[in-house]
Parts: C-alpha cells; sequence; structure tokens
C-alpha cells in the first residue's frame, strides 16, 4: 500500500496563452498538513481544483490511497472523501446554515407514512452535533445572509465533514479573516490533523506555513520549486525566495520628510452602517500632505462606512469633511473622483473592478470621457492602446492582452490594475483600505511600494488596515478605531505592546 493518501504525478493543464500547470508532482501522507506556496497565479488553485474534479489534467495522473483515478467531477471527489473549501464561498445567501450543509443528502422523513419529506429537524440536529464535535459551533437555522464572513467558512468546512471528506482543500482560507478569527481557524485545522484528517492548505502566508503546517511544496509561475519539511528553523527569508525567486524587502525606505499642510480634516462625523445603526460617532481625523496616516482596527468598526463616505458611496449623517480647507461632504462620487481623491476599496471583486469588463476598459472607467481617450464622443483606440502598454508594464500586470476580463487575472494583478487606474494620475489623496488583503508577500511588497510612492509625491494618504505589520511598516502617524472612534493617535515607531 502507498505511503501517500495524495499523489499527483507529472500533472500539466494548459489554458488558451497560458501554462498553469508544468509537470507538476506532489505527494501528501496522511494526517498531515501539507502546504501548497506561491504567489497569486503560480498554479496552485488550478492544481487542487483538478484534485477536486473541477478540471481535468491535460496530461499526467492521480493517484487516492495508492489507486489510479480519474476525477471526473467535484461529486465524484466526494465519494473518493475529497472536500474543498474555494476562496470565494459557494453558499445560498437565504438558505439557512444547515440548508445549505445538507443540499443534496437531505435527511428524509415519511409523512403519514407514504409521503417522502425532508427531515430538517433532523437536518439541525445532526448539524449541531457535527459543529460541536469538531469545535466549529454555528446556529444551524442561522441564515447565511446574516451570519459574518469567519462563521460562513464554518459552514464551508462542515460541508465537507457532513459528507466525510477525509481529504480537506483549504483554497487561501484566511484572505479575509481577521487575526483572531485566523487565529480560531488555525486551531481548527490542527483539531482536524489531530482527528485523522489530511489537509491541504493553499496559501501564500508565511506566518500560517511556520505555525501549522509539517511540509510545504512551493510553485512559481506554474512549475514545481521544491518541497521541504517545516520545522522551527524554517525562515519566513528561506520561502519568500523559494515563492519569489529574490529577496522580498520586509522593511521599506520611508523617505523621512516632514509632512506638509493639512489636507483633510475631519469633524466630528458621523455615519450609519446598512442596518441604520451608528458606524460612526464624532469622528475626528487629520491627514497631511505627504503623510500616510494608518488606521489600525479589528474589520467592522467603522472603517468601511469612513471610506464610502470619503469617496460618495456613502450619505454622512453629520460633520464636517474639509478638503485643502473647502467643505465637500455628501458629494457624488464623481465630485471626488474629479477633485483627485482616489480610492483603493476593500473589495477588488464587487467594488473594484467590472469583472466582465476588459482591462482596458477598467483602466480608463473614470477618464474615458477626457483627451485623449475620446474627442468629440468618439473613444480613441489608439489612445487606449497605449495606455494599457504604459500601465501594464510600469504596474507590472501579469495578462495575455488588455482585453482580457478582469476576473481572468490572478488577485494580485487584479489590484496592479486598481493601482494602475488610482495612482497613475497623482491624486492628491489616497483611500486604502485593506490594499494587500488576499495578495502574496511579493505582490504586497509592491503594492506597499506605490502607496509610498503615492505619499512620496505629495499625497495625503488614509491606509486602512487590518494588518498591524502592515500599518507599521508605511505609517507616519498611527490612529486606532474602535466602535466607530478615534481611540487615540500615535507617531510612527511606537512601541504597539505598551
Amino acid at each position: 500500500m502507498s505511503d501517500y493518501i495524495v499523489e499527483m504525478r507529472h500533472i500539466t493543464k494548459r489554458f488558451p496563452g497560458i501554462v498553469a500547470n508544468d509537470d507538476v508532482t506532489i505527494q501528501v501522507k496522511k494526517g498531515e498538513i501539507y502546504a501548497l506556496l506561491g504567489e497569486n497565479g503560480a498554479g496552485k488553485s488550478t492544481l487542487m481544483s483538478m484534485l477536486f474534479g473541477m478540471y481535468e489534467p491535460d496530461e499526467g495522473e492521480i493517484y487516492i490511497r495508492g489507486e489510479k483515478v480519474k476525477i471526473s467531477s467535484p461529486n465524484h471527489a466526494t465519494k473518493l472523501n475529497i472536500g474543498m473549501v474555494h476562496q470565494h464561498f459557494k453558499l445560498v445567501s437565504n438558505y439557512t446554515i444547515a440548508e445549505n450543509i445538507v443540499m443534496g443528502m437531505e435527511p428524509v422523513k415519511k409523512v403519514l407514512g407514504l409521503f417522502p419529506a425532508v427531515d430538517m429537524k433532523k437536518a439541525n440536529e445532526d448539524i449541531r452535533g457535527l459543529s460541536q464535535k469538531y469545535g466549529l459551533e454555528v446556529e444551524p437555522t442561522d441564515v447565511i445572509e446574516n451570519i459574518n464572513v469567519s462563521t460562513q467558512q464554518r459552514v464551508e468546512i462542515l460541508k465537507m465533514l457532513y459528507r466525510k471528506a477525509e481529504i480537506l482543500i483549504f483554497d487561501e482560507p484566511t484572505a479575509v479573516l481577521t487575526p483572531q478569527e485566523i487565529e480560531f481557524l488555525l486551531d481548527i485545522i490542527k483539531g482536524l490533523r489531530e482527528n485523522g484528517k489530511t489537509i491541504i492548505l493553499i496559501t501564500h502566508k508565511l506566518e500560517e506555513i511556520i505555525s501549522i503546517v509539517d511540509e510545504v511544496t512551493v510553485l512559481r509561475d506554474g512549475e514545481l520549486i521544491g518541497s521541504k519539511l517545516v520545522d522551527e528553523h524554517t525562515t519566513k527569508e528561506e520561502l519568500t525566495k523559494m515563492m519569489v525567486g529574490r529577496d522580498v524587502l520586509f522593511n521599506f525606505d520611508k523617505n523621512q520628510k516632514a509632512p506638509g499642510a493639512v489636507k483633510v480634516e475631519l469633524k466630528g462625523l458621523s455615519a450609519s452602517n446598512d442596518k441604520g445603526l451608528p458606524a460612526l460617532t464624532d469622528f475626528n481625523l487629520t491627514v497631511h500632505e505627504g503623510e500616510i496616516l494608518g488606521l489600525a482596527g479589528v474589520d467592522g468598526n467603522g472603517q468601511k462606512e469612513l471610506c464610502e463616505v470619503l469617496t460618495g458611496l456613502r450619505k454622512a449623517d453629520g460633520g464636517q469633511f474639509l478638503f485643502k480647507g473647502k467643505e465637500v461632504i455628501n458629494q457624488p462620487p464623481v465630485f471626488y473622483i474629479n477633485s483627485g481623491i482616489s480610492h483603493i476599496p476593500e473589495d477588488r471583486m464587487t467594488t473594484g473592478l467590472a469583472l466582465n469588463w476588459s482591462l482596458k476598459k477598467n483602466l480608463i472607467i473614470k477618464k474615458f470621457h477626457k483627451a485623449p481617450f475620446s474627442k468629440n464622443g468618439l473613444l480613441n483606440q489608439k489612445a487606449i492602446d497605449a495606455y494599457w502598454d504604459k500601465c501594464q508594464k510600469e504596474y507590472q500586470i501579469k495578462a495575455n492582452s488588455g482585453e482580457d476580463h478582469a476576473r481572468a487575472l490572478s488577485g494580485g494583478n487584479q489590484q496592479k490594475v486598481i493601482l494602475a487606474r488610482e495612482l497613475d494620475d497623482h491624486p492628491e489623496m489616497v483611500i486604502a483600505n485593506q490594499p494587500t488583503r488576499g495578495l502574496d508577500i511579493g505582490a504586497s511588497e509592491y503594492v506597499r511600494q506605490k502607496i509610498l510612492d503615492a505619499r512620496n509625491d505629495g499625497a495625503a494618504v488614509l491606509l486602512v488596515s487590518a494588518d498591524l505589520e502592515e500599518i507599521l511598516q508605511l505609517s507616519d502617524r498611527i490612529a486606532v478605531i474602535y466602535d466607530g472612534k478615534i481611540m487615540g493617535i500615535l507617531p510612527a515607531g511606537t512601541d504597539t505592546n505598551t
């Protein structure tokens, strides 16, 4: 019998214009936490999508428990006890937790002893018991649209466990979680290993690998770079060099020049969230020209509403927003665009990009009506093509063509398109909300340097991030937000443990 529960031998997968996986071999032992590490677009998710039956390899073989298999669909993978939690959850928003978990495998009872019907009482009891067994407590009757992201992820894990998955694939499981939620999830994953499950973790986060992984395999541009056992001697620098192929900056030269005059002033700002409850209360803040003001805090304390008020996506209930000394509160989004305020939004998939539009259209979406991109109401395709060529080169966007849809790009390259659009015109203010969320270390380094460049160019930068390391690396001053209020402001370099 094979020593490995999963073997993927010499796997090659091609898509038009790209080789996603090129002769990749991995071997996973039963009961271990195994990581696939690589930059966005390295081929990690494609490889695991073949293991889950979403694609079939063009070349190569897959063995499960020593037997050669051809996994033709996710249903086939489920029968082989393989489960997968996707980066973007696949849940029905208006169904309950239990309905989502048992879908397709519903317990059935007989009504009047004759007519089959779904036994939701039993389903709720089964899910409650399963969630307690694995430390994934949920309320089975809660509706998906009313629960937070962390709980939705628990639902996805319970879906796998309900289907008796023994091989659990997690695709970037911590990309949208807070630090506290990440710590909880990693404990859950370790608990699953203790219960005999085999975990395959797709990630680009080095801390996760060093803290819980037994073995890691690194992919770069679809090719296998190498595998290694993880122990107390494994370092971030070592893994980074394997992943990126070069040394990556963990500290940045911030060009220590004094900030200029106050460019942004918020006085007594108040705003409500989507449920009409207070999100910002008596919020006061200033940002200077040539300064990065880092806004630190756990997600859900008013950061989203603040960014939307400052970009015209949400009405403020009261207070003042002074930009270069002038009151600009509650203007339409186009006003802020024309005023030189750029916005790198929290969610690039829903707010940052028009996913079904071409990359060229996404780049000019804020200025398509201006020269040189149009004249007399007609688009100047030559100018648009030249602008795409410039931005692709300068911002290192990996794409086959500017005609590609935005949804075809990896997360890192999607973020580079947003950066090109928002920073290329030398804005006077930059609102960067979670700018490196979900990005690998190489892409994160690039994004952070671009934000520093904007600051050095004189922009007033409001950096909103749940990543404390990012806040400390980039900020000139750090403000802490809690429950919609500023709790204090610290100069850069302050010991955050005090």
